[in-house]
């Protein structure tokens, strides 16, 4: 029931991402950016927490987990040390997601051969 739970939730986003993709005028990038900021809306009115224990991976692979690890970090920053915290508490969440980020846009900067 796990794999199929993490199935409908990904496929959910994934889906919701395409519709938006495909019926304005978003390039990938508006919509990378629209899903990191929904990831963090959910994640702020606590609805983020309920999509990872219901679809575990299924949540936790998109974009929008992104936004929900930001917001969260800062959170629990911000209720350590104050304002100098919240962004501390930014970098200490999501290192990994940018650390994997860049290595791998530079491994297939490397790879590959750009088109003009």
């Amino acid at each position: 029931m796990i794999y199929i739970n993490a199935f409908i939730i990904c496929g959910i986003i994934c889906a919701i991402g395409q519709i938006i993709l495909e019926n304005t005028t978003f390039t990938p990038g508006h919509l990378n950016t629209l899903l990191v900021i929904i990831g963090a809306v959910l994640s702020f009115f606590g609805l983020y927490e309920i999509l990872i224990e219901w679809g575990g991976t299924g949540a936790t692979v998109p974009i929008t987990n992104f936004g929900h690890l930001l917001f969260k970090g800062a959170y629990e920053g911000f209720k350590e040390a104050g304002f100098t915290g919240l962004i501390k508490g930014i970098f200490t969440l999501g290192q990994v997601g940018v650390t994997i980020s860049i290595i791998m846009a530079f491994l297939v900067a490397v790879c590959t051969k750009p088109r003009h």
